[in-house]
Protein backbone atom coordinates (compact mmCIF):
# COMPACT_ATOMS: atom_id res chain seq x y z
CA UNK A 1 0.00 0.00 0.00
CA UNK A 2 2.81 2.30 0.91
CA UNK A 3 4.65 1.40 -2.27
CA UNK A 4 1.59 2.18 -4.32
CA UNK A 5 1.27 5.54 -2.63
CA UNK A 6 4.92 6.31 -3.25
CA UNK A 7 4.57 5.23 -6.85
CA UNK A 8 1.49 7.36 -7.34
CA UNK A 9 3.25 10.35 -5.76
CA UNK A 10 6.29 9.89 -7.99
CA UNK A 11 4.08 9.67 -11.06
CA UNK A 12 2.27 12.85 -10.00
CA UNK A 13 5.54 14.69 -9.41
CA UNK A 14 6.93 13.57 -12.72
CA UNK A 15 3.73 14.58 -14.51
CA UNK A 16 3.85 18.02 -12.86
CA UNK A 17 7.48 18.53 -13.84
CA UNK A 18 6.75 17.54 -17.39
CA UNK A 19 3.76 19.94 -17.46
CA UNK A 20 5.88 22.83 -16.03
CA UNK A 21 8.57 22.38 -18.64
CA UNK A 22 6.03 22.18 -21.47
CA UNK A 23 4.28 25.40 -20.20
CA UNK A 24 7.58 27.25 -19.87
CA UNK A 25 8.52 26.23 -23.40
CA UNK A 26 5.24 27.51 -24.80
CA UNK A 27 5.54 30.83 -22.88
CA UNK A 28 9.07 31.33 -24.17
CA UNK A 29 7.88 30.78 -27.74
CA UNK A 30 5.03 33.33 -27.35
CA UNK A 31 7.40 35.87 -25.83
CA UNK A 32 9.73 35.60 -28.79
CA UNK A 33 6.81 36.26 -31.10
CA UNK A 34 5.80 39.34 -29.07
CA UNK A 35 9.36 40.65 -29.12
CA UNK A 36 9.58 40.27 -32.88
CA UNK A 37 6.27 42.04 -33.35
CA UNK A 38 7.37 44.90 -31.06
CA UNK A 39 10.64 45.23 -32.96
CA UNK A 40 8.72 45.35 -36.22
CA UNK A 41 6.40 48.08 -34.93
CA UNK A 42 9.31 50.07 -33.50
CA UNK A 43 11.05 49.85 -36.86
CA UNK A 44 7.89 51.07 -38.61
CA UNK A 45 7.54 53.94 -36.16
CA UNK A 46 11.21 54.82 -36.62
CA UNK A 47 10.80 54.85 -40.39
CA UNK A 48 7.67 56.98 -40.11
CA UNK A 49 9.46 59.41 -37.76
CA UNK A 50 12.33 59.71 -40.17
CA UNK A 51 9.87 60.42 -42.97
CA UNK A 52 8.11 63.10 -40.90
CA UNK A 53 11.44 64.65 -39.92
CA UNK A 54 12.50 64.77 -43.53
CA UNK A 55 9.23 66.39 -44.51
CA UNK A 56 9.55 68.90 -41.62
CA UNK A 57 13.03 69.85 -42.74
CA UNK A 58 11.77 70.38 -46.28
CA UNK A 59 8.83 72.52 -44.99
CA UNK A 60 11.16 74.52 -42.75
CA UNK A 61 13.40 75.24 -45.70
CA UNK A 62 10.36 76.33 -47.74
CA UNK A 63 9.14 78.65 -44.91
CA UNK A 64 12.63 80.04 -44.51
CA UNK A 65 12.81 80.71 -48.24
CA UNK A 66 9.38 82.41 -48.27
CA UNK A 67 10.28 84.54 -45.20
CA UNK A 68 13.55 85.60 -46.82
CA UNK A 69 11.68 86.45 -50.01
CA UNK A 70 9.07 88.52 -48.07
CA UNK A 71 11.85 90.25 -46.15
CA UNK A 72 13.66 91.11 -49.34
CA UNK A 73 10.42 92.46 -50.87
CA UNK A 74 9.64 94.54 -47.72
CA UNK A 75 13.18 95.95 -47.72
CA UNK A 76 12.86 96.82 -51.40
CA UNK A 77 9.46 98.43 -50.88
CA UNK A 78 10.66 100.41 -47.85
CA UNK A 79 13.71 101.64 -49.78
CA UNK A 80 11.51 102.65 -52.67
CA UNK A 81 9.05 104.46 -50.33
CA UNK A 82 11.93 106.20 -48.59
CA UNK A 83 13.27 107.32 -51.93
CA UNK A 84 9.87 108.71 -52.96
CA UNK A 85 9.45 110.59 -49.67
CA UNK A 86 12.96 111.95 -49.93
CA UNK A 87 12.18 113.22 -53.42
CA UNK A 88 8.87 114.76 -52.22
CA UNK A 89 10.62 116.51 -49.35
CA UNK A 90 13.23 117.85 -51.70
CA UNK A 91 10.52 119.02 -54.11
CA UNK A 92 8.56 120.72 -51.27
CA UNK A 93 11.72 122.42 -50.06
CA UNK A 94 12.35 123.79 -53.56
CA UNK A 95 8.72 124.96 -53.85
CA UNK A 96 8.84 126.58 -50.39
CA UNK A 97 12.05 128.42 -51.26
CA UNK A 98 10.48 129.66 -54.50
CA UNK A 99 7.30 130.73 -52.62
CA UNK A 100 9.38 132.45 -49.94
CA UNK A 101 11.34 134.27 -52.62
CA UNK A 102 8.14 135.41 -54.38
CA UNK A 103 6.57 136.56 -51.09
CA UNK A 104 9.64 138.55 -50.24
CA UNK A 105 9.51 140.17 -53.65
CA UNK A 106 5.76 140.90 -53.23
CA UNK A 107 6.36 142.31 -49.75
CA UNK A 108 9.14 144.50 -51.07
CA UNK A 109 6.87 145.75 -53.88
CA UNK A 110 4.04 146.38 -51.40
CA UNK A 111 6.36 148.37 -49.15
CA UNK A 112 7.47 150.45 -52.11
CA UNK A 113 3.83 151.11 -53.10
CA UNK A 114 2.88 152.04 -49.50
CA UNK A 115 5.85 154.33 -49.24
CA UNK A 116 4.89 155.95 -52.56
CA UNK A 117 1.29 156.42 -51.43
CA UNK A 118 2.47 157.88 -48.11
CA UNK A 119 4.64 160.40 -49.91
CA UNK A 120 1.74 161.20 -52.26
CA UNK A 121 -0.66 161.57 -49.34
CA UNK A 122 1.73 163.90 -47.53
CA UNK A 123 2.05 166.01 -50.67
CA UNK A 124 -1.74 166.14 -51.09
CA UNK A 125 -2.19 167.04 -47.41
CA UNK A 126 0.22 169.92 -47.77
CA UNK A 127 -1.58 171.02 -50.94
CA UNK A 128 -4.95 170.80 -49.15
CA UNK A 129 -3.68 172.88 -46.24
CA UNK A 130 -2.48 175.48 -48.72
CA UNK A 131 -5.89 175.46 -50.48
CA UNK A 132 -7.70 175.85 -47.12
CA UNK A 133 -5.47 178.78 -46.23
CA UNK A 134 -6.10 180.40 -49.61
CA UNK A 135 -9.87 179.78 -49.17
CA UNK A 136 -9.92 181.46 -45.77
CA UNK A 137 -7.91 184.42 -47.05
CA UNK A 138 -10.23 184.86 -50.02
CA UNK A 139 -13.30 184.47 -47.76
CA UNK A 140 -11.97 187.23 -45.52
CA UNK A 141 -11.36 189.44 -48.58
CA UNK A 142 -14.92 188.78 -49.81
CA UNK A 143 -16.32 189.54 -46.33
CA UNK A 144 -14.43 192.85 -46.19
CA UNK A 145 -15.67 193.76 -49.67
CA UNK A 146 -19.31 192.91 -48.74
CA UNK A 147 -19.09 194.84 -45.48
CA UNK A 148 -17.68 197.92 -47.29
CA UNK A 149 -20.35 197.70 -50.00
CA UNK A 150 -23.27 197.07 -47.55
CA UNK A 151 -22.12 199.57 -44.97
CA UNK A 152 -22.49 197.08 -42.05
CA UNK A 153 -20.49 194.41 -40.30
CA UNK A 154 -21.09 190.66 -40.53
CA UNK A 155 -22.67 190.52 -37.04
CA UNK A 156 -25.04 193.35 -37.91
CA UNK A 157 -26.11 191.55 -41.10
CA UNK A 158 -26.66 188.34 -39.13
CA UNK A 159 -28.89 190.16 -36.61
CA UNK A 160 -31.00 191.70 -39.37
CA UNK A 161 -31.40 188.29 -41.06
CA UNK A 162 -32.49 186.63 -37.81
CA UNK A 163 -35.05 189.38 -37.19
CA UNK A 164 -36.59 188.84 -40.62
CA UNK A 165 -36.76 185.07 -40.08
CA UNK A 166 -38.34 185.54 -36.65
CA UNK A 167 -40.99 187.90 -38.05
CA UNK A 168 -41.89 185.43 -40.76
CA UNK A 169 -41.91 182.48 -38.32
CA UNK A 170 -44.13 184.37 -35.88
CA UNK A 171 -46.82 184.66 -38.51
CA UNK A 172 -46.56 180.92 -39.30
CA UNK A 173 -46.67 180.02 -35.59
CA UNK A 174 -49.75 182.19 -35.05
CA UNK A 175 -51.50 180.48 -37.98
CA UNK A 176 -50.55 177.04 -36.58
CA UNK A 177 -51.81 177.94 -33.11
CA UNK A 178 -55.18 179.07 -34.47
CA UNK A 179 -55.53 175.84 -36.46
CA UNK A 180 -54.62 173.70 -33.43
CA UNK A 181 -57.14 175.57 -31.27
CA UNK A 182 -59.90 174.91 -33.78
CA UNK A 183 -58.99 171.20 -33.98
CA UNK A 184 -58.83 171.00 -30.17
CA UNK A 185 -62.34 172.45 -29.92
CA UNK A 186 -63.65 169.87 -32.38
CA UNK A 187 -61.86 167.01 -30.59
CA UNK A 188 -63.10 168.23 -27.20
CA UNK A 189 -66.69 168.16 -28.41
CA UNK A 190 -66.22 164.72 -29.95
CA UNK A 191 -64.55 163.36 -26.79
CA UNK A 192 -67.30 164.81 -24.60
CA UNK A 193 -69.98 163.06 -26.66
CA UNK A 194 -67.99 159.82 -26.54
CA UNK A 195 -67.57 159.97 -22.76
CA UNK A 196 -71.32 160.59 -22.30
CA UNK A 197 -72.23 157.66 -24.56
CA UNK A 198 -69.78 155.40 -22.73
CA UNK A 199 -71.07 156.40 -19.32
CA UNK A 200 -74.71 155.74 -20.26
CA UNK A 201 -73.98 152.44 -22.02
CA UNK A 202 -71.77 151.02 -19.25
CA UNK A 203 -74.14 151.54 -16.34
CA UNK A 204 -74.83 148.28 -14.51
CA UNK A 205 -75.94 148.09 -10.90
CA UNK A 206 -74.25 145.58 -8.51
CA UNK A 207 -72.07 144.39 -11.35
CA UNK A 208 -69.05 143.62 -9.14
CA UNK A 209 -70.98 141.43 -6.76
CA UNK A 210 -72.44 139.45 -9.66
CA UNK A 211 -69.04 138.75 -11.10
CA UNK A 212 -67.27 137.96 -7.83
CA UNK A 213 -69.51 135.26 -6.35
CA UNK A 214 -70.58 131.73 -7.28
CA UNK A 215 -73.46 129.74 -5.84
CA UNK A 216 -73.44 126.06 -4.88
CA UNK A 217 -76.81 124.31 -4.73
CA UNK A 218 -77.59 122.04 -1.76
CA UNK A 219 -80.14 119.26 -1.83
CA UNK A 220 -80.83 119.77 1.88
CA UNK A 221 -80.20 122.66 4.29
CA UNK A 222 -78.77 120.15 6.79
CA UNK A 223 -75.65 120.00 4.63
CA UNK A 224 -74.82 123.55 5.74
CA UNK A 225 -74.13 122.27 9.24
CA UNK A 226 -71.87 119.51 7.89
CA UNK A 227 -69.98 122.04 5.76
CA UNK A 228 -69.46 124.26 8.80
CA UNK A 229 -68.36 121.26 10.88
CA UNK A 230 -67.78 120.92 14.60
CA UNK A 231 -66.72 124.29 16.00
CA UNK A 232 -66.38 125.57 12.41
CA UNK A 233 -63.50 123.20 11.68
CA UNK A 234 -64.58 122.25 8.15
CA UNK A 235 -65.39 125.73 6.91
CA UNK A 236 -62.12 127.09 8.32
CA UNK A 237 -60.21 124.35 6.51
CA UNK A 238 -62.08 125.10 3.29
CA UNK A 239 -61.36 128.83 3.45
CA UNK A 240 -57.74 128.36 4.47
CA UNK A 241 -56.90 125.79 1.77
CA UNK A 242 -58.87 127.31 -1.11
CA UNK A 243 -58.33 131.01 -0.29
CA UNK A 244 -61.98 132.01 -0.79
CA UNK A 245 -64.76 133.37 1.37
CA UNK A 246 -67.61 130.88 1.94
CA UNK A 247 -70.88 132.61 2.85
CA UNK A 248 -73.56 130.51 4.55
CA UNK A 249 -76.68 132.56 5.27
CA UNK A 250 -80.44 132.10 5.38
CA UNK A 251 -80.76 131.56 1.63
CA UNK A 252 -82.41 128.14 1.29
CA UNK A 253 -80.41 125.29 -0.25
CA UNK A 254 -77.57 127.62 -1.30
CA UNK A 255 -74.11 128.55 -0.15
CA UNK A 256 -72.05 131.33 -1.77
CA UNK A 257 -68.37 131.27 -2.73
CA UNK A 258 -66.83 134.74 -2.97
CA UNK A 259 -63.38 135.68 -4.32
CA UNK A 260 -61.93 138.23 -6.72
CA UNK A 261 -59.73 135.48 -8.22
CA UNK A 262 -61.80 133.68 -10.88
CA UNK A 263 -59.56 130.61 -11.00
CA UNK A 264 -59.51 130.20 -7.23
CA UNK A 265 -63.28 130.60 -7.05
CA UNK A 266 -63.88 128.07 -9.82
CA UNK A 267 -61.67 125.47 -8.10
CA UNK A 268 -63.40 126.10 -4.76
CA UNK A 269 -66.87 125.75 -6.31
CA UNK A 270 -66.00 122.44 -7.97
CA UNK A 271 -64.40 121.16 -4.75
CA UNK A 272 -67.54 121.95 -2.73
CA UNK A 273 -69.76 120.25 -5.30
CA UNK A 274 -67.68 117.05 -5.17
CA UNK A 275 -67.59 117.10 -1.34
CA UNK A 276 -71.37 117.48 -1.18
CA UNK A 277 -71.80 114.65 -3.69
CA UNK A 278 -69.34 112.44 -1.78
CA UNK A 279 -70.88 113.19 1.63
CA UNK A 280 -67.59 112.79 3.57
CA UNK A 281 -66.84 116.34 4.63
CA UNK A 282 -63.80 116.44 6.92
CA UNK A 283 -60.40 118.23 6.81
CA UNK A 284 -58.43 115.29 5.38
CA UNK A 285 -61.06 114.62 2.70
CA UNK A 286 -61.25 118.34 1.89
CA UNK A 287 -57.49 118.47 1.19
CA UNK A 288 -57.68 115.32 -0.94
CA UNK A 289 -60.60 116.56 -3.08
CA UNK A 290 -59.06 120.03 -3.42
CA UNK A 291 -55.77 118.58 -4.72
CA UNK A 292 -57.64 116.33 -7.16
CA UNK A 293 -59.73 119.24 -8.50
CA UNK A 294 -56.63 121.46 -8.80
CA UNK A 295 -54.88 118.81 -10.91
CA UNK A 296 -57.97 118.39 -13.12
CA UNK A 297 -58.20 122.15 -13.65
CA UNK A 298 -54.56 122.33 -14.70
CA UNK A 299 -55.16 119.57 -17.26
CA UNK A 300 -58.33 121.25 -18.56
CA UNK A 301 -56.49 124.58 -18.87
CA UNK A 302 -53.82 122.96 -21.03
CA UNK A 303 -56.44 121.20 -23.21
CA UNK A 304 -58.38 124.41 -23.69
CA UNK A 305 -55.21 126.25 -24.71
CA UNK A 306 -54.43 123.55 -27.28
CA UNK A 307 -58.00 123.72 -28.67
CA UNK A 308 -57.75 127.50 -29.06
CA UNK A 309 -54.41 127.27 -30.86
CA UNK A 310 -55.84 124.63 -33.20
CA UNK A 311 -59.01 126.66 -33.92
CA UNK A 312 -56.94 129.73 -34.83
CA UNK A 313 -54.75 127.68 -37.17
CA UNK A 314 -51.51 128.51 -35.33
CA UNK A 315 -48.48 126.28 -34.70
CA UNK A 316 -45.02 126.17 -33.10
CA UNK A 317 -46.16 127.77 -29.84
CA UNK A 318 -44.33 126.71 -26.67
CA UNK A 319 -46.36 124.43 -24.33
CA UNK A 320 -45.95 126.86 -21.42
CA UNK A 321 -47.49 129.68 -23.48
CA UNK A 322 -50.34 127.35 -24.53
CA UNK A 323 -51.06 126.68 -20.86
CA UNK A 324 -51.08 130.43 -20.15
CA UNK A 325 -53.60 130.95 -22.97
CA UNK A 326 -55.94 128.49 -21.26
CA UNK A 327 -55.40 130.25 -17.92
CA UNK A 328 -56.69 133.53 -19.42
CA UNK A 329 -60.23 132.13 -19.02
CA UNK A 330 -59.83 132.82 -15.30
CA UNK A 331 -58.55 136.38 -15.69
CA UNK A 332 -60.56 139.57 -16.20
CA UNK A 333 -59.73 143.17 -17.03
CA UNK A 334 -62.26 145.82 -16.00
CA UNK A 335 -64.86 143.07 -15.84
CA UNK A 336 -64.10 141.80 -19.36
CA UNK A 337 -62.99 138.17 -19.56
CA UNK A 338 -59.36 138.12 -20.70
CA UNK A 339 -59.74 135.03 -22.91
CA UNK A 340 -62.87 136.36 -24.64
CA UNK A 341 -61.12 139.69 -25.22
CA UNK A 342 -58.00 137.93 -26.54
CA UNK A 343 -59.95 135.77 -29.01
CA UNK A 344 -61.93 138.79 -30.19
CA UNK A 345 -58.70 140.73 -30.80
CA UNK A 346 -57.10 137.76 -32.60
CA UNK A 347 -60.01 137.34 -35.04
CA UNK A 348 -60.40 141.08 -35.71
CA UNK A 349 -56.64 141.52 -36.20
CA UNK A 350 -56.50 138.62 -38.66
CA UNK A 351 -59.35 140.07 -40.75
CA UNK A 352 -57.88 143.59 -40.77
CA UNK A 353 -54.37 142.36 -41.59
CA UNK A 354 -55.70 140.35 -44.53
CA UNK A 355 -57.58 143.39 -45.85
CA UNK A 356 -54.42 145.54 -45.60
CA UNK A 357 -52.14 142.99 -47.33
CA UNK A 358 -50.48 141.67 -44.17
CA UNK A 359 -50.08 138.16 -42.77
CA UNK A 360 -53.39 137.10 -41.15
CA UNK A 361 -51.85 134.14 -39.28
CA UNK A 362 -49.13 136.31 -37.76
CA UNK A 363 -51.73 138.96 -36.85
CA UNK A 364 -53.90 136.33 -35.12
CA UNK A 365 -50.82 135.07 -33.28
CA UNK A 366 -49.94 138.58 -32.08
CA UNK A 367 -53.59 139.25 -31.15
CA UNK A 368 -53.77 136.02 -29.14
CA UNK A 369 -50.57 136.79 -27.19
CA UNK A 370 -50.83 140.59 -26.81
CA UNK A 371 -52.28 140.23 -23.28
CA UNK A 372 -50.61 136.92 -22.32
CA UNK A 373 -48.93 138.67 -19.38
CA UNK A 374 -52.32 138.84 -17.61
CA UNK A 375 -52.01 135.10 -16.97
CA UNK A 376 -49.02 135.86 -14.71
CA UNK A 377 -50.10 139.02 -12.86
CA UNK A 378 -51.49 137.02 -9.91
CA UNK A 379 -48.20 135.16 -9.49
CA UNK A 380 -45.49 137.72 -10.35
CA UNK A 381 -44.80 141.38 -9.77
CA UNK A 382 -44.91 143.82 -12.65
CA UNK A 383 -47.29 145.00 -15.37
CA UNK A 384 -48.84 142.53 -17.76
CA UNK A 385 -47.03 144.27 -20.64
CA UNK A 386 -43.55 143.66 -19.20
CA UNK A 387 -44.45 140.12 -18.08
CA UNK A 388 -45.89 139.25 -21.50
CA UNK A 389 -42.87 140.62 -23.39
CA UNK A 390 -40.52 138.78 -21.03
CA UNK A 391 -42.23 135.40 -21.42
CA UNK A 392 -42.51 135.73 -25.23
CA UNK A 393 -38.84 136.70 -25.50
CA UNK A 394 -37.92 133.74 -23.29
CA UNK A 395 -39.70 131.32 -25.64
CA UNK A 396 -38.42 132.98 -28.87
CA UNK A 397 -41.69 134.41 -30.13
CA UNK A 398 -41.81 136.51 -33.31
CA UNK A 399 -40.68 140.15 -33.07
CA UNK A 400 -44.10 141.26 -34.32
CA UNK A 401 -45.72 139.62 -31.28
CA UNK A 402 -43.38 141.41 -28.85
CA UNK A 403 -43.88 144.71 -30.70
CA UNK A 404 -47.68 144.27 -30.42
CA UNK A 405 -47.41 143.63 -26.66
CA UNK A 406 -45.63 146.95 -26.15
CA UNK A 407 -47.42 148.96 -28.86
CA UNK A 408 -51.03 148.24 -27.83
CA UNK A 409 -50.33 150.30 -24.67
CA UNK A 410 -48.35 152.97 -26.50
CA UNK A 411 -44.97 151.86 -25.11
CA UNK A 412 -43.42 151.29 -28.55
CA UNK A 413 -43.93 152.41 -32.14
CA UNK A 414 -45.95 150.24 -34.53
CA UNK A 415 -43.48 148.63 -36.94
CA UNK A 416 -45.68 146.34 -39.04
CA UNK A 417 -49.15 145.96 -40.56
CA UNK A 418 -49.89 143.05 -38.21
CA UNK A 419 -48.97 145.09 -35.12
CA UNK A 420 -51.17 147.97 -36.29
CA UNK A 421 -54.07 145.55 -36.80
CA UNK A 422 -53.64 144.20 -33.25
CA UNK A 423 -53.63 147.71 -31.74
CA UNK A 424 -56.78 148.67 -33.68
CA UNK A 425 -58.53 145.40 -32.73
CA UNK A 426 -57.59 145.86 -29.07
CA UNK A 427 -59.09 149.35 -29.08
CA UNK A 428 -62.28 148.07 -30.73
CA UNK A 429 -62.68 145.19 -28.28
CA UNK A 430 -61.93 147.19 -25.14
CA UNK A 431 -63.68 150.46 -25.99
CA UNK A 432 -66.99 149.19 -27.31
CA UNK A 433 -69.95 150.11 -25.07
CA UNK A 434 -70.41 147.78 -22.12
CA UNK A 435 -67.23 145.79 -22.68
CA UNK A 436 -65.53 146.76 -19.43
CA UNK A 437 -66.43 147.92 -15.92
CA UNK A 438 -63.91 150.09 -14.13
CA UNK A 439 -65.58 149.60 -10.74
CA UNK A 440 -64.87 145.88 -10.77
CA UNK A 441 -61.28 146.41 -11.94
CA UNK A 442 -60.50 148.88 -9.15
CA UNK A 443 -61.92 146.42 -6.59
CA UNK A 444 -59.87 143.51 -7.98
CA UNK A 445 -56.74 145.68 -8.04
CA UNK A 446 -57.25 146.65 -4.40
CA UNK A 447 -57.64 143.09 -3.09
CA UNK A 448 -54.68 141.96 -5.23
CA UNK A 449 -52.49 144.65 -3.65
CA UNK A 450 -53.61 143.50 -0.19
CA UNK A 451 -52.52 139.93 -0.97
CA UNK A 452 -49.20 141.13 -2.44
CA UNK A 453 -48.37 143.20 0.67
CA UNK A 454 -48.92 140.18 2.92
CA UNK A 455 -47.17 137.67 0.63
CA UNK A 456 -43.95 139.70 0.49
CA UNK A 457 -43.32 139.39 4.22
CA UNK A 458 -40.68 136.94 5.39
CA UNK A 459 -42.03 133.59 6.61
CA UNK A 460 -45.42 133.90 4.86
CA UNK A 461 -46.54 130.79 2.97
CA UNK A 462 -49.90 131.98 1.60
CA UNK A 463 -52.13 135.05 1.82
CA UNK A 464 -55.81 135.30 0.83
CA UNK A 465 -58.05 138.37 0.74
CA UNK A 466 -61.60 137.38 1.71
CA UNK A 467 -64.86 139.04 2.83
CA UNK A 468 -64.83 141.33 -0.22
CA UNK A 469 -61.38 142.61 0.69
CA UNK A 470 -62.28 143.45 4.30
CA UNK A 471 -60.09 140.65 5.68
CA UNK A 472 -56.76 139.10 4.74
CA UNK A 473 -55.76 135.70 6.08
CA UNK A 474 -52.03 135.10 6.27
CA UNK A 475 -50.72 131.53 6.70
CA UNK A 476 -47.15 131.52 8.01
CA UNK A 477 -44.44 128.89 8.39
CA UNK A 478 -44.67 127.62 11.98
CA UNK A 479 -40.95 126.85 12.01
CA UNK A 480 -39.87 130.37 11.07
CA UNK A 481 -42.57 132.39 12.88
CA UNK A 482 -43.46 131.90 16.54
CA UNK A 483 -46.53 133.22 18.40
CA UNK A 484 -44.89 136.50 19.42
CA UNK A 485 -43.61 137.14 15.91
CA UNK A 486 -47.10 136.42 14.52
CA UNK A 487 -48.45 139.39 16.46
CA UNK A 488 -45.67 141.63 15.19
CA UNK A 489 -46.22 140.41 11.62
CA UNK A 490 -49.96 141.19 11.78
CA UNK A 491 -49.20 144.72 12.97
CA UNK A 492 -46.59 145.23 10.21
CA UNK A 493 -49.01 144.13 7.50
CA UNK A 494 -51.81 146.30 8.87
CA UNK A 495 -49.48 149.31 9.09
CA UNK A 496 -48.24 148.89 5.51
CA UNK A 497 -51.82 148.57 4.24
CA UNK A 498 -52.73 151.78 6.05
CA UNK A 499 -49.74 153.67 4.63
CA UNK A 500 -49.90 152.52 1.01
CA UNK A 501 -53.57 151.93 0.18
CA UNK A 502 -56.91 153.70 0.15
CA UNK A 503 -59.99 151.68 1.12
CA UNK A 504 -63.36 152.13 2.78
CA UNK A 505 -63.90 150.98 6.38
CA UNK A 506 -61.25 148.71 7.88
CA UNK A 507 -59.31 145.57 6.89
CA UNK A 508 -58.83 142.72 9.36
CA UNK A 509 -55.43 141.00 9.28
CA UNK A 510 -55.49 137.40 10.58
CA UNK A 511 -52.15 135.59 10.92
CA UNK A 512 -52.56 131.80 11.17
CA UNK A 513 -49.72 129.68 12.53
CA UNK A 514 -50.22 125.92 12.30
CA UNK A 515 -47.88 123.10 13.28
CA UNK A 516 -48.59 119.78 11.61
CA UNK A 517 -46.81 116.50 12.40
CA UNK A 518 -47.35 113.42 10.22
CA UNK A 519 -46.25 109.86 11.01
CA UNK A 520 -47.23 106.50 9.51
CA UNK A 521 -47.95 103.21 11.30
CA UNK A 522 -46.40 100.34 9.36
Amino acid sequence: MLNEMLLGGGVAIFSGAIGFFISKRLSSANFDIYVQQAKAKAKAIENEAETLLERSNIRAKEIEFEAKKSYDEAISKAEKDLMERTNNIARLEREFKEFQKKERENLSDARKRVEGKRISFAQRERALDKCMLDYENRLDDITHILESQAGMTRDEAKDILMQKIEEKSRADIAHLVRRMEEEAKKDAKRNANYILSQATSRFAGEFASERLVSSVHLSDDELKGRIIGKEGRNIKTLEMIMGVDIIIDETPNTITVSSFNLYRRAVATKTLELLIEDGRIQPARIEEIFQKVSDEFEESIEREGEDIIFDLGLSNIHPEIIKMVGRLRYRASYGQNALAHTLEVAHLAGIMAAEMGGDPLLARRAGLLHDIGKALTHDRQGSHVDLGAEICSQYNENEVVINAIYAHHGLAEIRSIECGAVCAADALSAARPGARREVLESFVKRVSEIENIASQKSGVKQAYAINAGREVRVIVNAVLINDAESTVLAKEIAKEIEDTMQYPGEIKVSVIRESRTVEYAK
